[in-house]
């Protein structure tokens, strides 16, 4: 007899009305949700399901019994005429299952067509789906407002609370002499050291700082992290806000912080020549990177020169920087530590993908000037790996002690997902076998490795990172599959990221005498990493929303100007095509795609034309013309120009092979369908991108204090020139 049980979690909305349940529960699978109990729900809504597994399948089915929450407090989106009596605004994302009624005493004279933002009033499963408009988007074409129409569509809390604000004036800009002295009184005193951040060209919140040496036992390593929990108190209204945050978002030129400017650019910045407080890592490496010891501590250490990556960079290379002789050594030295580090990791089997960070150069009216695939540079990789050896020596740590704590987690992805990566890169002409004897994850980057320098790798990498799990935050240690290791937490990023404060304070209730810093619950952890992680979700959706946005604005210039492209993925309704130039994507619909019938061929994932035997399946070649570009949606239209002539060992759509292939771009639509793609999995802080399994942040396009969208008192940040360094 099938047991039928209670699950909690986040409902998915597919725009065909269905859903997935994603349970809170990291080892079970996701729910598909039926139509007809999707009524009322709306997507990120957070529901109780009745569960049960399908006959004869391995896949779950339920019923929604409950709403436990909503998600979506107001929305924005464009105001219509419905009766006399009502206005509504169009479900355009298709989310929320129906249109919102605006009544005309509640709409504040908005006019059909205006955008507008509104407050819901009562949801589905009430009495109606009704609202009331709150403000009225005038100047919706004004790129300057992109940002704010994401903050709103997205939930994202940006004002700050009235008592976060007063509390935020407490603190002072700078520890005075008296403070260090005292400080000193129970933490090491390491400003003897010369510790150097490294970040991008315009950050403002340096939260690490790294320092090397070598003895006779190997290198000798210390990583620095702003001791936010110092001053961030459990329960205080800083503290509440930031849980609510959960992370700082990064848009173009803007950001969300977790913190108050006064902390995260002020008093926990790790600035040059400045005492800071702050919590070490320290560790001792043999000669071929493997760790000897480690130990934790508090102390107050003083930065001793802010480095770019570039100069970073140009230090490696031998290029003299006379202005950093005085650091170069330890430049150096971390250099060294840092390829011994990766090589040892990649050699026991850490997943490395490279994946394309796309920047956007934006000008001071939110305009779009350029699009450019950021360089990735060495200098990049040697924090990150610092960064990792730290996360990693918690985790372990944590592990060691035996107590309830937060781990950064990833599953290994499911076989089916793995069965069609095979198919991808027998389709590219791979012969590579991922299944079998051996290490998954040095399978798949050997495999990867055979097309670098390729125009596919950039598409395969990609793909590859599609058929991951989604990493999350979890008390249950299950270790981390695309870095290849047992034990991993995040540690080195406590400004702008919660769980890193979370994981500060329980390393201090076991490193510290008399400590008051407490342990928390397996239940309260639970819940944090529910909640983190879907904070850390939200934040990545927004991120990824705002570039869709302003890419579309970038394409509005180029309509009716023909690019190269490649096939990045095929559905039911067209293909999505790559461009060569830029790493933007659109959507070629299916009836301009050929003038004979096209089918979707359910079982190999690709558009086929029966009678003449056309084929569109990914990777082939195509010349593109752009049709329109739609801002609101932040969506792309392409129409066939012509298939440029192949070149030697270049795919093309006319081309006769007829490989199975499986349609990753549906997942743009919906990335749940039936349990084979949840989010991509990993976003996180500096501790690198190259293998794929933490996926870079802007975390180097810091702050600045200028007008955000809402008006003055918004923190703004300068595009950064230098890539992401985040995990």
């Amino acid at each position: 007899m099938i047991k039928k049980k209670y699950v909690q979690g986040i409902v998915k909305r597919h725009p065909d009305g269905f859903g997935f349940l994603i349970p809170d529960l990291a080892d079970h699978p996701d729910v598909y949700i039926p139509k007809h109990s999707m009524k009322g729900v709306m997507s990120l809504d957070r529901v109780m399901a009745e569960v049960e597994p399908e006959k004869g399948s391995d896949r779950f089915r339920g019923e929604v019994m409950k709403v436990l929450s909503r998600s979506t407090k107001t929305v924005v989106g464009k105001f219509a005429h419905l009766n006399e009596k009502y206005g509504i605004v169009k479900d355009v994302s298709m989310g929320w299952g129906e249109d919102l009624k605006i009544k005309w005493a509640d709409s504040l004279g908005a006019k059909p067509g205006e955008m507008v933002t509104a407050e819901i009033i009562s949801y589905p499963d009430q009495d109606e789906f009704r609202g009331r408009i709150t403000e009225i988007l005038k100047n919706f074409e004004d790129p300057i407002s992109d940002i704010k129409r994401v903050i709103i569509s997205q939930q994202l809390p940006f004002e700050w609370p009235a008592k976060a604000e007063k509390e935020a004036t407490y603190f002072q800009k700078e520890l005075t002499e008296e403070q260090v002295q005292q400080e000193l009184k129970n933490r090491r005193d390491i400003r003897d050291k010369n510790l150097i951040t490294i970040d991008g060209k315009t950050a403002k919140d340096f939260d690490d700082a790294v320092y090397v040496e070598k003895n006779s036992k190997g290198f000798f390593c210390i990583v620095a992290i702003a001791d936010v929990s110092h001053y961030v108190k459990v329960g205080s209204e800083i503290d509440k806000e930031a849980y609510v945050r959960g992370t700082s978002v990064y848009f173009p030129n803007f950001v969300i912080p977790m913190l108050p400017e006064v902390l995260s650019n002020g008093l926990c910045s790790l600035n040059p020549h400045i005492p800071r407080l702050c919590l070490v890592a320290e560790m001792q490496f043999d000669f071929s990177g493997q760790k000897l010891s480690h130990q934790f501590y508090e102390a107050i250490m003083e930065s001793k020169a802010r480095v770019t990556y570039g100069e970073a960079q140009e230090v490696v290379e031998g290029i003299d920087m006379p202005h950093l002789n005085h650091v170069k050594e330890n430049i150096l030295r971390c250099a060294d530590l840092a390829k011994i580090l990766m090589a040892k990791r990649f050699r026991e089997g850490s997943l490395d993908l490279e994946i394309p960070e796309t920047e956007l150069e934006i000008d001071a009216q939110g305009v779009p000037v350029d699009v450019v695939r950021s360089e990735r540079l060495f200098a990049h990789r040697l924090i990150e790996e610092l960064m990792l050896a730290a996360n990693v020596a918690v985790a372990e740590y944590f592990n060691s002690r035996d107590i309830p704590a937060i781990f950064r987690i990833h599953e290994p992805p499911f076989e089916d997902a793995l069965e069609i990566l095979q198919k991808y890169l027998a389709t590219f002409g791979s012969r590579a076998k991922i299944f079998g004897p051996g290490k998954l994850q040095k399978k798949l980057t050997e495999s990867l490795q055979d097309f670098e320098g390729k125009p596919e790798a950039q598409l395969l990498n990609i793909l590859t990172l599609r058929s991951m799990k989604q990493a999350q935050y979890s008390p249950h240690n299950v270790g981390h599959f695309g870095l290849g290791f047992e034990n991993y937490t995040h540690f080195t990023s406590p400004i702008r990221r919660y769980p890193d404060l979370i994981v500060h304070r329980l390393l201090k209730n076991q490193i510290l005498k008399n400590s008051s810093y407490r342990l928390m619950s397996l239940e309260d952890l639970e819940s944090a990493g529910t909640m983190l992680s879907a904070c850390e979700q939200r934040s990545a959706k927004s991120e990824r929303q705002i570039k869709a946005i302003k890419k579309a604005r970038f394409m509005q210039k180029f309509i009716g100007q023909e690019f190269d492209g490649m096939i990045s993925g095929v559905t039911k309704f067209g293909a999505f095509v790559l461009l060569r130039e830029y790493d933007i994507d659109g959507l070629i619909r299916l009836g301009d795609l050929a003038k004979e019938p096209l089918e979707y061929d359910e079982d190999n994932l690709r558009l086929v034309a029966r009678r003449s035997g056309l084929t569109y399946s990914i990777g082939d070649a195509l010349r593109i013309r752009v049709v329109d570009a739609h801002v609101e949606l932040g969506q792309i239209d392409f129409e066939l120009a012509s298939t440029p002539a192949q070149k030697p060992g270049e795919k093309t759509a006319l081309s006769e092979r007829k490989k199975d292939l499986k349609d990753v771009v549906e997942e743009k639509k919906f990335p749940f369908k039936k349990n084979k793609f949840k989010p991509r999995y990993d976003r996180g802080s500096k501790e690198g991108s190259s293998s794929g399994s933490e996926k870079p942040s802007s975390k180097d396009r810091k702050k600045k204090n200028k007008k955000g969208p809402h008006g003055s008192g918004a923190q703004k940040k300068s595009a950064s020139k230098n890539p992401p360094k985040r995990r």
